[in-house]
């Protein structure tokens, strides 16, 4: 299966920045809103609540329009919110900091909606133990949350970047490289991590359930139409919710609905469900508030920032970390008070868990 997920490059990211001049979506109040969405296990909700008319129930709800765009391509999706085409995006908290921040668009996670559970992983050839890994040429696709998985892992036994060579690959190559013989570690995500797993001199050393928290995917929004739209974040989290009802009542329409949802993906109920298993899904909104508010979150962007800042991705002129701001829900900062672009908040969940939406 094609896969579309959490990946940047230099050229993407050069390309976000010139159309950032364009400037961010237009502020002013207004009635029409555009969504954006790729491919993903954690994000597929949103195709499912736009064809069975969950969207349009909350849109109607603030008197509001809300049109939600399907992207094949989730930098384009990426680009395009940050050159003001739409007014809000599904991405990763990394990408959320290295594209539309770094491009000068002022970023607010409307929703926290899952973290990577197991979906992400460190594959060894012929080898058992992560620290087999030391020497190899490692395939990932570059600058992406797999090389960030990498930096954790090898982290994790005290080794850096420097102890292997990243060869990048692109995604869609993946599983074919690593049938070759000159291929021997992979780090890569699901459902690519599924397929190479089927090979029996793969084994998986390392996964992003021993980093749980650290990678977030969100549905975010442009700041400025937020502060003067505040319905239009409160129908994100609505549709949202509505749609985690649908998707996990226990009942013969929630397999319904979660097997309409693995075809639109490319794969049936039981793959769809075996990627949620690997997805702690934020199903129920005072958890997701709960865990937006946590001590674990600036923990967990303070570890992305430094990983961006080291990857020359927060901006043209970044002399650290501290370059972009990054604010929490309690209203602390996270480097330059002064250039915040970045925003953390749990209103709209807070909303929905109180059942005042």
């Amino acid at each position: 299966m094609q896969t579309f997920k959490k990946f940047l490059s230099i050229t993407a990211l050069s390309a976000s920045l010139a159309l950032a001049a364009f400037g961010p979506a237009d502020a002013a109040a207004k009635k029409e809103f555009k969504v954006a969405w790729s491919i993903y296990v954690g994000w597929m909700p949103w195709g499912y609540a736009n064809d069975h008319g969950i969207v349009k129930k909350w849109a109607d709800k603030y008197g509001i329009k809300i049109d939600v765009t399907q992207f094949n391509d989730y930098v384009e999706s990426m680009n395009q919110f940050t050159a003001g085409a739409y007014d809000a995006v599904t991405l990763t908290n990394m990408d959320g900091l290295s594209i539309p921040a770094a491009g000068g668009v002022d970023t607010t996670a409307v929703i926290v909606g899952d973290f990577s559970n197991g979906n992400d992983a460190v594959i060894l050839k012929d080898k058992d133990k992560l620290a087999d890994i030391k020497g190899q040429n490692v395939n990932l696709v570059e600058f992406s949350v797999s090389e960030y998985l990498l930096v954790r892992a090898l982290e994790s036994i005290g080794m850096t970047e420097k102890d292997v060579k990243v060869v990048n690959t692109s995604d869609a190559d993946m599983v074919a490289a690593y049938k070759t013989p000159d291929v021997t570690s992979v780090v890569t995500w699901n459902p690519l991590v599924s397929s190479i797993l089927e090979e029996p001199t793969a084994h998986k050393v390392f996964d992003s359930s021993q980093i749980p928290g650290e990678i977030l995917d969100l549905m975010a929004a442009n700041t400025a139409v937020l502060k003067d739209n505040p319905d239009f974040g409160k129908a994100l989290a609505g549709i949202w919710y509505d749609t985690m009802k649908a998707m996990m009542a226990g009942d013969e329409a929630a397999k319904t609905a979660r097997t309409e949802m693995g075809k639109a993906s490319g794969t049936d109920l039981a793959g769809f469900d075996a990627q949620l298993a690997a997805t702690k899904l934020f199903d129920k909104a005072a958890d997701a508030e709960a865990f937006t508010a946590s001590p674990q979150l600036p923990k967990t962007m303070d570890l992305v920032r430094n990983f961006l800042f080291e990857k020359g991705l927060l901006g043209n002129g970044a002399k650290s970390a501290d370059a972009i701001g990054i604010e929490m829900p309690d209203g602390s900062v996270l480097g330059d008070k002064a250039n915040v672009k970045f925003r953390f908040t749990t209103t709209y969940m807070d909303a929905a868990a109180k059942g005042t939406l």
